[in-house]
This record gives structure tokens, C-alpha cells and sequence, in this order.
């Protein structure tokens, strides 16, 4: 095979709609079935389960952080051996729409502290900060993003990555802010947990769309 310099093709740039999954922790079971000629995007979008967080900021940032234990020998200056003992993952990314329901996702409450208008009351929506209960269990939902792929623009090659957790927890402060000169927008870090069958922290999926599909 000739030598080739690399495939520009292979060269992402975009950014990914996020989806959250709005019954808690996710599983493939949950996963809507992939429609021909269809962005998984639109399949998405026309499940109620789940919701769509509108427009982020600073894209999506997925962080692998392994936990690599070492082995000292006398007869070397460095370690003789490396061995895994831990691993962590990050998901990170900004919601630009501040939603109370975007809120609610960023601070990892219950559904039940976000109250939506009834007859009588004078109010759209009402967002209960609570402080919690000891022993309350943290508030833990699925995440699903849709961003380009590998792949040129000619119909039936054209791919979308899928990235799929099944436990996203936000673990990391977040700030509302009103200011005059800045939007008002949610950055928030989501610590991913892998599921009990497999200890999967979800996955990554290339998927050809085929001809004809509507972006």
C-alpha cells in the first residue's frame, strides 16, 4: 500500500445535540431503534423519554482519567511496572439555554422539586432548592449526544458519532448568574458511572447515514 500523508475525511469539527433521559440511569433496552434515512437526532427528538438541552457552549468534552499504581524495584531508578487501580470519566460542557429544567438537570435534583404551573397559581414553573435529607440518594440520568462524524459530505457516507451514558451524575459547582454584558449560562461537569451487568460506562458509536437521510 502507498504511503499517504492521513484522510482529511477522518477530521471532526462540529459540535453534538445533547440529549438527557428523563426516567434516570439508561440502558441499550432504553435506547430508541435506529430509523433508516433518519439522523438519530430526529429519533431522538420524537421520543418522549427523551429531552433535548437546546443550545450549549464550548461544545461537549469527554475526559478519560486512568489511576495507574506503581511497582519500585532496587535495581531501577523508575518503576518496573505500572498497573491500572482506578479509572474516572468526565463529561463537560456549558447549557447556554437557563432553563429551570436545564437547572434542574445541572444540579443533579429530583424531578419532583420542579413544579409546573397549576390552576390557581401564579407561576410558569417553580424551582424548589432543597438542601436534601441524610441519606437521600444522588439524583443519577442517562445522557445521549449526536455530533459528526468521520466521513465526507456526498449522501451515504455521511457519519454521526453517538456518545451514550448510562449514569451521569453532576458532581461540580454550578453558577446562575444575571449580568449585564454576559449571558446567563449553566457549566456543569458530569461524573459518568459504569452500569452493574457490564462496568460499561456507555459508548461511542460511528453510524453511516444512508442517502436520502435528513440532517
Amino acid at each position: 500500500m502507498a504511503y499517504s500523508r492521513g484522510t482529511n475525511a477522518n477530521i471532526i469539527v462540529g459540535a453534538a445535540a445533547l440529549f438527557t433521559y428523563e426516567a434516570g440511569v439508561l440502558s441499550d433496552a432504553d435506547l430508541p431503534t435506529y430509523v433508516d434515512d433518519e439522523s438519530f437526532k430526529d429519533t431522538l427528538s420524537d421520543d418522549a423519554d427523551f429531552r433535548n438541552v437546546g443550545y450549549t457552549m464550548n461544545g461537549l468534552e469527554i475526559a478519560f482519567q486512568p489511576d495507574f499504581g506503581e511497582v519500585q524495584v532496587d535495581q531501577l531508578l523508575d518503576v518496573a511496572k505500572l498497573y491500572k487501580q482506578g479509572m474516572q470519566v468526565n463529561l463537560n460542557t456549558a447549557f447556554a439555554e437557563a432553563t429551570l429544567e436545564n437547572l434542574l438537570f445541572a444540579i443533579a435534583a429530583p424531578s419532583t422539586d420542579l413544579v409546573a404551573r397549576g390552576a390557581g397559581n401564579s407561576y410558569d414553573l417553580e424551582l424548589n432548592i432543597s438542601s436534601g435529607v441524610i441519606g437521600e440518594c444522588p439524583v443519577e440520568r442517562g445522557l445521549v449526544a449526536v455530533g459528526p462524524g468521520t466521513g465526507d459530505c456526498a449522501r451515504g457516507s455521511e457519519l454521526e458519532r453517538i456518545y451514550v451514558a448510562y449514569r451521569a451524575l453532576s458532581i461540580e459547582n454550578v453558577t446562575v448568574s444575571a449580568k449585564r454584558d454576559e449571558a446567563t449560562m449553566f457549566e456543569v461537569s458530569f461524573r459518568l458511572l459504569p452500569n452493574d451487568t457490564v462496568g460499561s460506562y456507555g459508548k461511542i458509536v460511528d453510524r453511516t447515514i444512508p442517502a436520502g437521510a435528513q440532517s
